[in-house]
């Protein structure tokens, strides 16, 4: 594999662990992790800047992971196309050419 390939492989691992966490940190009812800080609305870091965060962070994190799955797929080739080093190239060989006489043979009869 290239360096490059490596590079952007690791870079989409850390982007794809970020946003688990982030995800996992959110409530669908809306406490997630702002309802860890306190909870009041009239706190420095409320729950509509910890919401807000989290969903561009979400959204961030997300567009992220695409731009650098393709930045990998152009700059490197199509993953389906990366091979070991170690690993020959397959030998196709051409299709055995059919008799140019088509023609069934003829058996005489045995006496």
């Amino acid at each position: 594999m290239s360096t490059i390939f490596t590079l952007f492989m690791i870079l989409i691992i850390i982007a794809s662990i970020l946003l688990v966490i982030i995800i996992m940190a959110q409530n669908p009812k809306g406490g997630g992790l702002s309802g860890t800080f306190g909870g009041t609305s009239s706190a420095t870091f409320g729950v509509q800047r910890t919401n807000d965060f989290m969903e561009k962070a979400t959204w961030t994190l997300g567009t992220t992971i695409v731009v650098l799955i393709l930045l990998s797929i152009i700059l490197t080739g199509k993953p389906s196309q990366v091979m070991p080093a170690n690993a020959a190239p397959a030998k196709t060989e051409a299709p055995a050419k059919a008799p140019v006489n088509s023609a069934p043979a003829t058996q005489e009869p045995a006496k």
